[in-house]
């Protein structure tokens, strides 16, 4: 597709007449994309699951190393992918983050059929499946310049919100795919579980190699470049000098740092503290529920015209889910526990929606894309850190509960930090 020359979808007449169907084309790439890279970014929270069941030796702190890694290499590299567009365009960004997807994905393949692979290995396997984790960002700042002021938030909203679904997707079709065996039979040999089953564990890896080069593909043919102002590294790294920038980090890193967090690490989870239960049946659920609730946190906020007291809201309702965690998992009530997991995944994806809609009220326009990027990149790395935490907390003390007490004073502060900024009558800033 050649490169566009004039794009201005301010002008009503353009947008209507040229611009809204060009730009509808691109998010539905965008969108396609980034669920592949959150599917290759998750790979490890299901895979995990399975490895010694296959005939590997991990201990579970290990195995929670292995779902966390993605999301410390992701995190970091989004920082990175916030200004890829800006250096070489969005279509040529889309392409080599999307292209690089293919290295994790055959990599596992090969490395969970060969019970003598090294945690090693699989470690530096993990920490390549973080090439899928910081598209979000690149994606976001290739994706709002085709858009309109007014219809920003709902591009963006369809991007980021189908794009987390790729989290549930990948741990949805795990344990589908890792039972066909006319794919296993092209991909390599079966592992034979303890109860006599025989599985393709490569096949959660393979899966993905394809939908990867198809994507690859339309990107290269069909996607577009549009004219658009670059402004510099230097000037869009000026926002991190900025108080609100450090608070609205803060915030976000509470909501999407647990939406992601916990979606790697609730699979391990379920494993850990409830063996008896098929974790496959139920892994994908908090992630399918925190990203398909997600636009409803902006719309909602839109409706009482405050982001910050939809957030405010509902740090109060992650706070009363965890207690409620805490006290089923000390029950050993598993119906009770997934519930209220399952309220804390929702009430994460209503702040994550909440969250980014307040950006645009406390900073200028010129700030909002950099300030979006960079607190969604710090955000990131709660798919590092909460898998770690829970894998420390249960190596320490032999339960998840302590992990659940500092999340739970995370959220305490997170409230306070809402409502001394954004929502007191004397507030910095009414958003």
């Amino acid at each position: 597709m050649a490169r566009i020359s004039e794009w201005n979808p301010e002008d009503s007449h353009f947008w209507e007449t040229k611009g809204k169907k060009r730009a509808r084309k691109n998010l539905g790439l965008s969108v396609f994309a980034l669920i592949l890279a959150f599917c290759v970014w998750q790979l490890w929270s299901v895979t995990a699951v399975r490895l010694n069941d296959a005939g590997f030796n991990f201990t579970q702190e290990q195995l929670f190393t292995l779902a966390a890694l993605p999301g410390l290499t992701g995190a970091t590299l989004r920082l990175l992918y916030t200004f890829l567009p800006s250096l070489i365009g969005g279509k040529k960004t889309t392409l080599l983050t999307t292209g690089v997807l293919l290295i994790p994905s055959i990599g596992i393949g090969f490395a969970v059929q060969d019970t003598s692979t090294s945690f090693m290995t699989m470690a530096i396997l993990a920490a390549l499946c973080g090439l899928g984790g910081g598209n979000l960002a690149s994606s976001t700042a290739t994706l709002n310049p085709f858009f309109p002021k007014q219809s920003k938030g709902t591009a963006n909203g369809i991007n980021v919100g189908l794009g987390n679904l790729g989290v549930s997707v990948v741990q949805l079709l795990t344990p589908i795919v890792i039972g066909l065996g006319f794919i296993g039979a092209l991909t390599g040999g079966a592992q034979v579980m303890p109860d006599g089953t025989e599985v393709y564990i490569q096949n959660a890896a393979f899966i993905w190699v394809i939908p990867i080069v198809v994507s690859f593909i339309l990107t290269l043919f069909f996607f577009d470049e549009i004219p658009v102002a670059k402004p510099s590294i230097s000037s869009q790294l000026s926002v991190i000098k900025m108080k609100h920038f450090w608070v609205m980090t803060w915030l976000y890193i509470m909501c999407f740092g647990s939406f992601i967090g916990f979606a790697a690490a609730f699979p391990l989870l379920i494993r850990s503290e409830f063996p008896e239960i098929n974790v496959m049946s139920y892994a994908f659920l908090g992630a399918f529920v925190g990203a398909s609730i997600r636009p409803f946190g902006g719309w909602i906020s839109d409706k009482v015209n405050s982001g910050a007291k939809v957030t405010f809201c509902t740090i109060i309702l992650m706070m009363l889910a965890t207690s409620s965690v805490v006290y089923f998992l000390n029950t050993a009530n598993f119906v009770g526990f997934l519930f209220s997991f399952l309220a804390l995944f929702a009430g994460a994806g209503i702040a994550n929606g909440s969250t980014f809609r307040m950006v645009p009220f406390i900073f200028e326009e010129k700030f909002a894309a950099p300030v979006l990027g960079l607190i969604a990149a710090f955000a990131a790395y709660g798919a590092f850190f909460i898998p770690k935490i829970f894998g420390w907390s249960i190596a320490t003390t032999g339960t998840a509960n302590l992990a659940l007490y500092l999340f739970l004073g995370y959220y305490a502060i997170s409230l306070i930090i809402c409502w001394y900024f954004y929502t007191r009558k004397n507030g910095d800033v009414k958003c």
